[in-house]
């Protein structure tokens, strides 16, 4: 049972971490993949996790959607712990890969995962005005009786993230949704997301390692080698690293983590080992 400043955190942060650590691989030396970090996400808003790739922005997002193994630490999600069952219907998903059965139509696809959201046939007539309503949100009307298999990349990821939308989730989760899109497809879905953001509420969680995207988000995760080196919202970011854009105050604080690693890692080397500093401390 919660208390009430758990209640007060679930009521505006979508995403709580703390002591959040994923390690992979098995037998004594497991390999950290995120390493102990800590961050909020707020409600409502859209919350940009960047970082270059590999450094773990889906490691992370599958640990947030409660799909990734060997992970430690504190996750809390719409104020459950991250893979509760009650959060199937309440988060939207798209992977990286298209989720999508490339021997249907695009309406095809989304009518089979509307009938699993919300089976029955007394649900019909809402599972169709959903599936109508997801497939004109992602701009894909013209091209509903298009088999997916032979859709664009681009067309295909927005079926995807149709079928994400079919829920009406509280939380949208996507990982790097925009890759290969045409700028004016990309534009597009960011004036998708921010309105989904502004009239449905919609939290969301969307990764990317394009620099410029950072300008479209609320709020900023960076992610490099599996750490958070900032949580802030852009303008701030670029106040705090005196920098013209988020990218070039991205690659000062890359810049001040390897300087203050370097110092560290010099100061392990000439530190006498601890026999000589008792001898030391003897003369």
């Amino acid at each position: 049972m919660m208390n009430n400043q758990e209640r007060e955190t679930a009521a505006t942060t979508a995403v709580h971490a703390r002591g959040l650590t994923v390690r992979r691989g098995t037998g004594r030396t497991p390999r950290t993949v995120i390493d102990d970090i800590a961050f909020d996400v707020p409600r409502g808003r859209i919350t940009g996790l960047l970082g270059p790739s590999g450094c773990g922005k889906s490691t992370l997002m599958r640990s947030v959607v409660g799909t990734q193994a060997h992970v430690t630490g504190t996750l809390e999600v719409l104020g459950r712990p991250a893979g509760h069952p009650e959060l199937r219907s309440r988060i939207g998903y798209v992977t990286q890969a298209p989720s999508v059965y490339d021997d249907l139509t695009v309406r095809q696809n989304l009518d089979y995962f509307a009938a699993v959201l919300d089976p029955g046939r007394a649900a019909a007539d809402r599972r169709r005005d959903t599936v109508t309503r997801a497939i004109a949100d992602v701009d894909l009307t013209t091209h509903a009786g298009a088999l997916a298999g032979n859709l664009s990349g681009g067309q295909r990821n927005r079926v995807s993230l149709a079928v994400a939308l079919l829920g009406t989730p509280e939380l949208l989760v996507l990982d790097e949704p925009t890759v290969g899109l045409d700028p004016v497809l990309r534009r597009d879905l960011w004036n998708l997301f921010h309105d989904i953001a502004a009239t449905r509420g919609t939290t969301i969680l969307v990764s990317s390692h394009v620099m410029d995207e950072a300008e479209r988000c609320h709020d900023l995760l960076l992610m490099r080698e599996g750490r958070i080196l900032a949580q802030d919202t852009p303008d701030a970011l670029r106040t705090r690293t005196r920098s013209a854009t988020v990218e070039e105050g991205f690659l000062r604080l890359v810049d001040e983590a390897n300087a203050n690693a370097d110092a560290r890692a010099g100061a392990d080397t000439n530190a006498p080992t601890a026999p000589a500093a008792v001898q030391e401390q003897n003369r």
